[in-house]
């Protein structure tokens, strides 16, 4: 049995576990595993235990980004050439991936 980290914890953390972006940005756990999936929303993942690690800052923002286009109406299809598109204009955002 796992031990949840307290928020406060979790919100100065640099890395969070997919159960820990669920509670940061109140999005179903399903919907995280789907854009994680489709390849919009990268991680980490250890060898040792092969838990998956996002970045807490910049996956907070991803998702946020997402929540917003689909808010617009944009499909999963255009939001991810949307971050594909910014991948290519600026390399960094995609050193995790």
């Amino acid at each position: 049995m796992s031990r949840q980290r307290k928020l406060e914890v979790i919100q100065q953390a640099e890395d969070v576990t997919i159960g820990e972006l669920v509670r940061l940005t109140d999005t179903r756990y399903s919907t995280l595993k789907f854009y994680t999936e489709e390849g919009m929303l990268p991680f980490q993942q250890a060898e040792e235990n092969l838990t998956r690690r996002y970045k807490r800052e910049e996956s907070v923002q991803r998702i946020q980004t997402i929540k917003a286009l689909r808010k617009q109406g944009q499909s999963i299809r255009q939001i991810k050439e949307l971050l594909a598109r910014q991948a290519q204009a600026d390399p960094r955002a995609s050193e995790s991936e």
